[in-house]
């Protein structure tokens, strides 16, 4: 009984209710034995999980930016930046036309601009003329400049907000600082350009103990493997400094001067530091032409991928005038057209993208050793004490003399 006999088929003779082996699961079993194969897939396995932990550091770093963001920079970092600008194209929303601030532009009350005066030792203020509105009629305060820090009771830095010509809702940030009342210092960032022997300057902080006399802080320019040229602090370097870039030169005596290196200055002892970034925007006083061709190629991938987004750029005027200029909705000539309408006759473009755009200035108030920071955009996105604690990026922190 059970035994084969008439009509019965044996195990495999492909009969009903005995369905034939697949052959192809056969196969792929046996080849997934094979060594080969193992070790791949363990490698495979080992790269997913270092994968997983990379982007899982990335994406939860403590650094002011959003997830996405994070993610952004990761892929770009690891060779996936065409995949991200594609994906930021199509999903860029172009700024909207017309509208008004959503802030007022007015001088508050104690910052209006009064007249030069000459100190008793022959000091004169150097006041800044008033900026034509780009936008047409100007709306109350536009274009004026206030006064936010004074130092031995001389004006030190102005500032003033011009509107977008055809983006009328998207106000642009403006500061000018006399460079005979305030020094500049260059601060390296905890991860760009990361940890280094950067003397007294070293601080990836304004720590406490350090912020009497401090009167504002801006960011700095590119992530360093991306900006086209070096950096340099108290004889240590991150990369090399390029002949041609655009470049920005910290003098021992607190002065800083904008150019080109190779041209308008070399290496020599009076240099404190030195932060390179791209191609000047101006030059000897005129704008450099077709500044919006290829312009992710020359001057960076934007999130989003338009060109009308957050930037920042840095400039001098003849007379040695800082100028620092930001804004939500600018492209690159119009970031040159600020910057030379503010005065600059050499400018360059600093960071883009909202997270790493930032102008401080500071109140002192009843707390000289402990100033209270003051956003100039107040739609600027990080914090303005986030230079009070370990920032990943280099800055710049301004002190009176």
């Amino acid at each position: 009984p059970g035994g084969p006999g008439p009509g019965r088929s044996r195990p495999g003779s492909g009969s009903v209710g005995e369905p034939r082996p697949k052959v192809p699961f056969r196969r792929t079993r046996k080849i997934a034995r094979l060594r080969s194969v193992r070790i791949v897939a363990a490698l495979f396995g080992v790269f997913l999980i270092w994968v997983t932990f990379s982007i899982g550091q990335a994406i939860t770093s403590n650094n002011g930016q959003s997830l996405s963001s994070n993610l952004a920079e990761w892929a770009r970092d690891h060779y996936l930046g065409p995949v991200v600008t594609f994906g930021e194209w199509l999903s860029y929303n172009p700024p909207k036309a017309g509208g008004k601030p959503s802030f007022s532009l007015a001088i508050p009350k104690g910052q209006q601009v009064t007249p030069a005066k000459a100190h008793a030792k022959g000091f004169t203020p150097d006041v800044p003329a008033t900026l034509k509105s780009l936008a047409g009629a100007p709306v109350p305060g536009e274009g004026q400049w206030r006064v936010v820090e004074k130092v031995k009771g001389q004006p030190a830095i102005f500032t003033t907000f011009l509107r977008d010509a055809t983006y009328t809702s998207y106000v642009n940030g403006i500061a000018s600082m006399d460079q005979r009342l305030v020094s500049f210092q260059l601060h390296p960032g905890s991860e760009d350009p990361g940890p280094g022997n950067w003397g007294k300057w070293g601080s990836t902080s304004i720590a406490p103990g350090s912020r009497t006399g401090l009167v504002a802080t801006f960011n700095g320019g590119f992530k360093l493997d991306s900006a086209g040229g070096g950096f340099y602090l108290n004889g240590e370097y991150h990369g090399s400094l390029v002949t041609g870039e655009a470049t920005i030169v910290y003098y021992k005596n607190g002065t800083v001067k904008i150019g080109e290196w190779g041209r308008d200055f070399t290496m020599n002892s009076s240099i404190e530091g030195v932060r390179q970034n791209l191609k000047l925007l101006i030059d000897r006083g005129k704008i450099e032409a077709n500044l919006n061709q290829n312009v992710e190629t020359n001057f960076g991938a934007t999130l989003g991928g338009g060109y009308y987004v957050w930037r920042s750029g840095l400039g001098i005027t003849k007379d040695g005038r800082i100028i620092y200029v930001y804004g939500p909705a600018l492209n690159v000539q119009d970031l040159a057209d600020l910057l030379q309408r503010a005065g600059a006759v050499e400018g360059m473009q600093l960071d883009i993208n909202p997270y790493w755009m930032k102008y401080e200035y500071y109140s002192a108030n009843s707390h000289p050793s402990d100033p209270t920071p003051v956003n100039l955009l107040p739609n600027q996105q990080q914090s303005a004490y986030s230079y009070y604690s370990t920032y990943t990026r280099d800055f710049t922190a301004v002190y009176a003399r």
